[in-house]
């Protein structure tokens, strides 16, 4: 039984004598959620295309749901909501669904059913009649999540899913997309919302200039110990070497120790050590390190986000 959603050797999209992806090489898990990251320009939404049969490649091959990628077939297991899409302004949000789940040769029994439950899922049943010329961009991206689930997808690609949803929106999406992964159905995830593909991902992708730098397991990205800032008086040299239990002294500068930590549950631990040698503290800060610096770690800075 093949495991995995999505499998790519070499996948190649010149354009002219500039290469938009030059070797796209990788293996999504089935059931995973597959965060691809990159900066601008660095070939994420060419490649979602390929992988859609949207753009047809240079060079390389590809499978998806264990089908050949040109399968016709394998689309109907698939959604996807794209970075930039433009829907009928003139349709209601009930009416652009019943047109897509048509497309995708869905029953009318069956589309009866799912459009309520998809429009009651992103907030929108009060508003199943309202003509999307009328709607906001927020109101659009949520249409656009519903249109990606409507064929109860095997498999489901989001590019940039969080787009102009305000804070509740995005909440949104993660538990969407946490009940997917709970159902065992594949996310591939591309964002420019670090914050979002690191609470949501099981693995993670680093391009830059068309080429794939890394797949990681996102917790191996964190690496194995963390900096804690402890403001404190009254620190001796017995105390800061007592500390080394729990922690290895990394400096000290007037009142501020900086610790290297592996655990945060010895923090507890290390703060009634410090009250128990009569130290003064004014505050322990833990500084983990974030998806968005371990970004600019492996991708750089020459390129935004």
């Amino acid at each position: 039984m093949n495991n995995f959603a999505i499998q790519a050797w070499a996948l190649r999209k010149d354009y002219g004598q500039k290469a938009a992806v030059r070797d796209l090489t990788l293996e999504v898990r089935q059931g995973e959620v597959f965060g691809f990251l990159g900066p601008n320009g660095a070939g994420k939404t060419t490649s979602i295309k390929m992988l859609l049969g949207l753009v047809k490649p240079t060079g390389g091959k590809a499978t998806i749901l264990g089908q050949p990628f040109t399968d016709v077939e394998v689309r109907r297991k698939i959604g996807f909501l794209p970075e930039h899409f433009r829907f009928q302004q003139w349709l209601t949000a009930e009416e652009l669904l019943r047109l897509h789940g048509r497309l995708y040769g869905m029953e009318p029994a069956k589309l009866r059913e799912r459009i309520p439950e998809l429009l009651e899922l992103v907030g929108l049943l009060p508003h199943r009649n309202q003509q999307l010329s009328e709607f906001s961009k927020g109101m659009l991206q949520r249409i656009g999540l519903a249109q990606a689930l409507l064929n109860d997808p095997h498999l489901i690609f989001l590019d940039e899913p969080t787009s102009g949803l305000d804070p509740v929106g995005r909440r949104l999406v993660r538990d969407i997309i946490r009940n997917l992964r709970l159902r065992g159905i594949t996310v591939f995830l591309s964002s420019h919302q670090l914050g979002e593909v690191e609470v949501t991902s099981d693995r993670v992708s680093f391009i830059k200039h068309g080429e794939l730098l890394a797949v990681k397991e996102l917790q191996s990205l964190m690496p194995d110990e963390f900096t804690v800032l402890v403001r404190a008086r009254k620190l001796s040299p017995d105390v800061i070497t007592g500390l080394e239990q729990w922690a290895r002294v990394a400096g000290i500068a007037g009142e501020q120790l900086t610790l290297k930590v592996a655990d945060d549950n010895l923090l507890p631990e290390i703060s009634r050590y410090l009250a128990a040698n009569s130290v003064d503290v004014y505050a322990i800060t833990p500084q983990h390190p974030s998806l968005e610096d371990l970004f600019i770690e492996i991708v750089g800075t020459d390129g935004g986000l």
